[in-house]
């Protein structure tokens, strides 16, 4: 496997890894009472605690995807 592979297939894992993390986004601010009620059955969390739930794991998601995807990505293109 060469260097233009792995620079390939992290570019792809992070534009993937984005679309999710702004599909997870729409879904939690437009239909946010929904899934608030649907999140509700499972759990029982008040409307805040599902916010502060979802923004940590947005929150978390971003940043793995930093520093497993895209900072590995531009390391690759500087180095090669």
């Amino acid at each position: 496997m060469n260097i233009e592979v792995v620079r390939s297939a992290l570019l792809w894992c992070s534009i993937i890894d984005y679309g999710l993390l702004i599909l997870w986004a729409v879904l939690i601010m437009l239909p946010h009472q929904w899934m608030y009620r649907l999140f509700e059955r499972w759990c029982r969390l008040t409307p805040e605690q599902f916010d502060a739930v979802n923004f940590a794991g947005l929150v978390l998601f971003k940043i793995l995807v930093l520093l497993f995807n895209v900072v590995p990505y531009i390391a690759l293109r500087i180095a090669g």
